[in-house]
């Protein structure tokens, strides 16, 4: 096959339009058809991240499109990645590496640095990959953003690469947010424009027909491509959390949707059981009674402690065990569950110390130093084995790590409490494993062995997605 453009950029008229599905489908579609393509966003602001396997950190969107392109995630395909630690500030990553923790004002100014690790990674990955499918962030269209850009047009512009762009129809407005964004570009970011695609429609194409014709003429742009609306897809979020399974089992996991909760990704195998119940809680919401409860990983992990103490959760988690049930910290979540966490430096904020939970006897002391590390090992409270990955910055220290959960790399790993109650680990991914998921499953008290695997529903998403975005690939093809 030979795709006629050596760098294709994919951007949308908002955040959540279908941008990394399509550049996922793009990727997949074209290593079916045998060309060598990569994926790459210039900069991403996403709590969701992956560990690559040169030790770097990116965003887990570019490692779900990674996985489409059959290649191996590397810190190139996202030079740039902001994880938000507060509403104003965030922690500036480039090439897989933490530089800085900087405000908003303060990145404005560090574009020109940024831009520059940009245009290195996509140099490096042009020349070693026939295509380039990039993805873009948010919308070319806000304005207050435009100076220094280098997440959409500015990037395009530094490059000189053609652009479409994606509108999801079934939020509404899908003629307003196309004909508007392109009214809000240069001229020379218009002529770059080649076409539209609008996606996630359900109904009947035909009553849709006029109004693509009036776009069609409004712009002078084709719309090249009306995507379904797919129902049941499994593929990692880049931010949002994900909406709760349709389906409803027995067992009911809630965990508390903390304010900088990261990578909740975590939870896509639960979501995916046939028998659990999985809710995420909401800020002003009552928590349900559960089987399970399980605190996430956190950007922030003293902010959201404060969080959940100001939301009623420690009261409700010491109802929980006083009646059998069980718990899980996950990274930040597992920090949470000591005595203490202090962070004597302000590496995630306002510097001091705040009380934990108490459940596990350990204390955590928050350091500069992010530790990046994909791992397996074993359970040890079980015969299966575990895989994940390790993205925190904090140590921790006590009793409670004497009786770990797991043994990963020949290492203990994580803690479990005297009466097996509570565990706790660093482990993100660490229900991925069919194996471990269901030890663990089978350790909080569900009595069935069913098991998901969440790399086939991946895998068989990714498909799903490749065939329903087959006429956008036609459509880009010469001559059609």
């Amino acid at each position: 096959m030979h795709f006629p453009f050596k760098t294709l950029m994919v951007q949308g008229t908002t955040s959540d339009a279908g941008k990394t599905t399509v550049v996922a489908a793009l990727c997949r579609l074209l290593k079916r058809n045998g060309v060598s393509v990569v994926p790459f966003k210039p900069q991403n602001m996403a709590l969701n991240s992956a560990v690559t396997a040169d030790g770097g950190e990116i965003g887990r969107a570019q490692a779900l499109q990674a996985q489409a392109a059959g290649i191996a995630p590397h810190t190139d395909m996202n030079p740039v990645l902001l994880k938000p630690s507060s509403d104003i500030g965030a922690q500036v990553i480039i090439h897989g590496k933490v530089r800085a923790e900087m405000n908003a004002r303060d990145y404005h100014q560090y574009k020109t640095v940024a831009m520059a690790a940009v245009l290195e990674s996509h140099a490096r990955l042009a020349a070693q990959y026939d295509v380039v499918i990039v993805e873009g962030a948010g919308s070319p269209a806000e304005i207050n953003l435009r100076d220094r850009d280098i997440a959409n047009m500015g990037f395009a512009e530094a490059v000189d690469c053609p652009v479409v762009i994606v509108a999801d129809i079934d939020r509404g407005g899908v003629f307003a947010h196309l004909v508007g964004t392109l009214s809000c570009l240069s001229e020379s970011e218009r002529a770059r424009v080649i076409g539209f695609v609008i996606n996630r429609f359900r109904g009947d194409i035909k009553l849709l027909e006029p109004g693509l014709d009036w776009l069609e003429a409004q712009t002078g742009k084709p719309v090249l491509a009306v995507l379904p609306y797919l129902h049941g897809l499994f593929l990692d979020a880049e931010d949002a959390v994900q909406p709760t399974q349709e389906h409803r089992g027995a067992f009911r996991v809630v965990v508390p949707s903390l304010p900088r909760m990261s990578n909740h990704t975590d939870f896509d195998a639960l979501r995916a059981h046939p028998d659990v119940d999985l809710q995420f809680i909401r800020e002003g919401h009552a928590i349900p009674p559960a089987d399970l409860i399980v605190l996430p990983g956190s950007k922030n992990t003293r902010g959201d402690l404060a969080w959940l103490r100001a939301q009623g959760w420690p009261q409700r988690i010491a109802h929980h065990l006083r009646y059998g049930g069980k718990v899980i910290g996950i990274c930040g979540g597992f920090q949470m569950l000591g005595q203490s966490v202090g962070d004597p430096l302000g590496v995630e904020g306002v510097p001091g110390d705040s009380p934990g939970l108490g459940l596990l006897d350990m204390t955590t002391a928050m350091s500069q130093v992010k530790r990046l590390q994909q791992v397996q090992g074993n359970c040890l409270f079980a015969d299966a084995p575990v895989a994940g990955y390790e993205i925190h910055m904090g140590v921790s220290s006590g009793e409670a790590l004497a009786q770990p959960a797991f043994e990963i790399d020949g290492r203990p790993e994580g803690a479990m409490s005297p009466d097996s109650q509570v565990l706790g680990t660093y482990l993100h991914g660490v229900f991925d494993t069919p194996g471990a998921c269901s030890a663990l499953l089978r350790w909080a008290g569900l009595g069935s062995d069913r098991s998901v695997d969440l790399g086939a529903l991946r895998e068989a998403s990714l498909e799903r997605l490749a065939d329903a975005t087959t006429p956008l690939l036609e459509a880009l093809l010469p001559n059609k």
